[in-house]
């Protein structure tokens, strides 16, 4: 039987029309520090309570993050990252707004979000085009 790791490898352990509407429930910017595909950020998903730990793939569980939050965090508790982010941040963001901000966004319905996924992958053919295009 193959572990969970095995089986979760790469960008395939999602569909990408849901990796899609995550990422733009989110507002396509990195759920910890802020920064955007604008800015230059690339973008990827973060469970929050990690895979690793026995978490889901679930959207409730994902959030969107940038390259360097994901790695950075590890397998840390969300609310010891999000200290860590609001100390260095420059925007006066607060660790408890972090906080609020994931719960807000997981509680939202992702239905609107997968329509627009769908459409957006329908005429640009993949994810990477879809935000090389935004």
């Amino acid at each position: 039987m193959t572990d969970r790791r095995e089986k979760n490898q790469g960008m395939n352990w999602i569909r990408q029309d849901k990796r899609l509407a995550i990422y733009l429930r989110d507002g396509l910017a990195c759920t910890y520090c802020g920064s955007t595909i604008e800015e230059g950020a690339s973008l990827s998903l973060d469970h929050i309570k990690p895979y690793s730990n026995g978490g889901s793939n679930s959207e409730r569980n994902l959030v969107t993050c940038c390259a360097k939050c994901n790695s950075s965090r590890g397998t840390r508790p969300v609310a010891d990252f999000a200290a860590a982010v609001a100390g260095y941040v420059n925007h006066g963001v607060t660790a408890e707004a972090i906080l609020s901000d994931i719960r807000s966004r997981t509680r939202m319905s992702l239905r609107p979000y997968k329509a627009e996924a769908t459409a957006l992958i329908a005429r640009r053919g993949t994810v990477a085009r879809v935000l090389a295009g935004m």
